[in-house]
């Protein structure tokens, strides 16, 4: 089961999440946060189709709706994070790590 760690920045905040999948259309997440606008959306995202979230309409998919309703920041890297970790529950990529890094 796959594990993401998402530092999300400045704010402080560090998103835990797993990914269960019995097939792409049901991908089982189930995550952990101390901000309180990802609280929120831990309790309203379970489970997502990954082949919606990831090649459909980036508008419709779950967890872009559901970040969007919760989160107020529009550069937050959490929405993404969550969809690499559905893309390598679901066999669709290899786990690698990836890296925002900030240069001044």
């Amino acid at each position: 089961m796959p594990t993401a760690i998402i530092r999300s920045g400045i704010c402080g905040f560090t998103v835990r999440a797993t990914a269960d999948c019995e097939d792409p259309a049901h991908v089982a997440l189930q995550i952990e946060d101390d901000c309180p606008n990802y609280r929120k959306v831990a309790e309203a995202l379970h489970e997502v189709d990954a082949f919606h979230e990831l090649f459909g309409d980036r508008s419709e998919g779950q967890i872009w709706k559901v970040c969007a309703r919760h989160s107020p920041h529009a550069s937050c890297p959490v929405p993404v994070g969550l969809l690499k970790l559905v893309e390598v529950a679901a066999g669709l990529a290899w786990m690698h790590r990836p890296d925002i890094a900030e240069r001044a």
